[in-house]
């Protein structure tokens, strides 16, 4: 379960106080920086999966990584916004600062208890799926929120033949149907293929080009 501190509060700076049936897309992640890539995997969400916006939900710091490298939050949160400014479908916010919650689970089973009939899907990239299984509680991530992968260059092919892929597979929805993956009970979870950009935050941190460079 979550901490005693999530467990008290009932509210986020950025989140709403209701949802009022729209249907929320979920990205998650250090955005250490944020890029256009980033922009690209939500644009193609919002639309494939017919969602009303997408939540960028920036970690205060990410288990899986060293806090060394990764900047100071409030930067993080500052790029990602004057980034999304033109995208009015992206809505930038840390609620796990307020919440005190530490792991994706932790935060998705406080979004069941605090917007209960709530329509959400988790979103990740295709190098997510491909080290899903190392994740705190994935299986139970994975019944707790569908969720929709979006392809990415070099990872097709080890996120389609992963631990948690192939787990999960008799759950996977086809991608004709991705338009209904928001309502459906998990686990449920769908591969979207689209154009691809080859920007990465940790070729940026090391120097990379920060232009986006689309290919199919």
């Amino acid at each position: 379960m979550f901490s005693d501190t999530a467990n008290r509060r009932h509210f986020a700076r950025g989140l709403p106080l209701d949802l009022g049936g729209r249907r929320i897309g979920l990205l998650g992640g250090s955005f250490n920086p944020a890029h256009q890539g980033h922009v690209l995997i939500s644009r193609q969400a919002h639309i494939r999966l017919g969602l009303d916006c997408i939540w960028w939900l920036v970690s205060p710091q990410n288990p899986l990584k060293s806090p060394t490298e990764t900047d100071a939050l409030e930067r993080r949160l500052q790029d990602a916004k004057n980034l999304t400014k033109s995208s009015r479908f992206i809505e930038v916010m840390a609620p796990e600062t307020d919440l005190g919650t530490r792991y994706t689970l932790d935060f998705a089973l406080w979004l069941r208890q605090r917007y209960r009939g709530g329509h959400f899907v988790w979103l990740m990239g295709a190098d997510n799926l491909a080290d899903f299984h190392l994740w705190q509680d994935w299986r139970r991530i994975a019944r707790t929120l569908p969720f929709a992968v979006i392809d990415r260059p070099g990872y097709r092919h080890s996120a389609m033949a992963s631990k948690a892929a192939r787990m999960l597979s008799a759950s996977q929805w086809p991608e004709c149907d991705a338009a209904g993956l928001v309502l459906a009970r998990p686990p449920a979870w769908t591969f979207l293929h689209g154009p691809l950009s080859p920007l990465s935050s940790t070729a940026i941190r090391n120097g990379g080009a920060r232009t986006t460079v689309l290919t199919e």
